[in-house]
C-alpha cells in the first residue's frame, strides 16, 4: 500500500474494470477521488466503496473526454473542490473492432477522439495544476496491441500506439516542472469480455501468453499505484508492460 494521504486522483473511466480497481487501489491509501466515467450509477457504486477502502472524499464528474471544454471545465471542477490536483489517470477508452477495409469512418474518429484525443485534453487541462503540486504525475492505460498491433483492431491499436507517443513527448516536456508522465500497457485481462469468450479461443489466448494466465484488474491497478506514487519518483517516459510476457 502506497500513501497517497493529502493528495487528489483524477480518474477517468473509473466505473468499472480497470478504472475501479485503480480508484480503489489509490483509496487504500487515503488519496482523494475524482471519478469520471459514462456511467454515472456504476461510478457512484464505485464511490461508496473507495469511501470504504479509505479514500476520505470521492466524488462524480461526468464531463466527456472528448470535448475540450468539457475536460477544461471538469478540472477546475476538481481543482475547486478538492483544492488541488495531483494524479491523473487517463484510463477512459472504448475499442470499436472490424478489419480495416470495412472499417468506417465514424467509428475510427469515435474511438480516436475517447482513447487518444480525450488523454491529450485532459493532460493539457490537468498539466497547470499538476505543476503547481510540484509533484504531479499522469497514467496513461495503453495496451500491449498498441506496441504489437492488432488484426481486426486498426483503430484501437493506432490510438494506444499514439498514446504511447504522448506519453514520452508530455514526460519531456514537464519534467523539468516535477511533473512524470507514464503508461501501462496491459495484456489480456480478466474481464466478462474475455470470460466469455469460447474456450478455443481463450486455449489460443493463453499460448501467446509465457505466463499462461490472464492478468487482473489489480495487476493493472498495482502497476498504476506504483507510478502514481513517490516510490517511483525516478521514473518518467516509461512503458510498463503488464502482460505476462505476452510481448517483450
Amino acid at each position: 500500500m502506497y500513501d497517497f494521504r493529502g493528495k487528489t486522483a483524477l480518474i477517468t473511466g473509473a466505473a468499472r474494470g480497470i478504472g475501479r480497481a485503480i480508484a480503489l487501489e489509490l483509496a487504500r491509501g487515503g488519496a482523494t477521488l475524482a471519478l469520471n466515467d459514462v456511467n454515472e450509477a456504476a461510478a457512484k457504486e464505485a464511490i461508496g466503496l473507495a469511501l470504504e477502502a479509505g479514500s476520505p472524499k470521492a466524488k462524480f464528474y461526468g464531463f466527456d473526454v472528448a470535448n475540450s471544454q468539457a475536460c477544461n471545465g471538469g478540472v477546475e471542477s476538481v481543482v475547486a473542490d478538492m483544492g488541488g490536483l495531483h494524479i491523473v489517470v487517463n484510463n477512459a477508452g472504448i475499442s470499436i473492432d472490424n478489419l480495416l477495409m470495412r472499417f468506417k469512418d465514424e467509428d475510427w474518429k469515435k474511438v480516436l477522439d475517447i482513447n487518444l484525443t480525450g488523454a491529450f485534453y485532459l493532460t493539457r487541462a490537468a498539466s497547470r495544476p499538476l505543476m503547481k503540486s510540484k509533484a504531479g504525475a499522469i497514467v496513461n492505460i495503453a495496451s500491449v496491441v498498441g506496441e504489437m498491433g492488432n488484426a481486426g483492431q486498426a483503430a484501437y491499436s493506432a490510438s494506444k500506439g499514439a498514446l504511447i507517443a504522448l506519453t514520452k513527448t508530455a514526460a519531456k516536456e514537464l519534467a523539468s516542472r516535477n511533473v512524470r508522465v507514464n503508461a501501462v500497457a496491459p495484456g489480456f485481462i480478466d474481464t466478462p469480455m474475455t470470460q466469455a469468450l469460447p474456450e478455443a479461443a481463450k486455449t489460443k489466448m493463453f499460448e501467446a501468453i509465457p505466463l499462461a494466465r490472464l492478468g487482473t484488474v489489480q495487476d493493472i491497478a498495482d502497476c498504476v499505484a506504483w507510478l502514481a506514487s513517490e516510490k517511483s519518483s525516478y521514473v518518467t517516459g516509461a512503458v510498463i508492460r503488464v502482460n505476462g510476457g505476452m510481448y517483450m
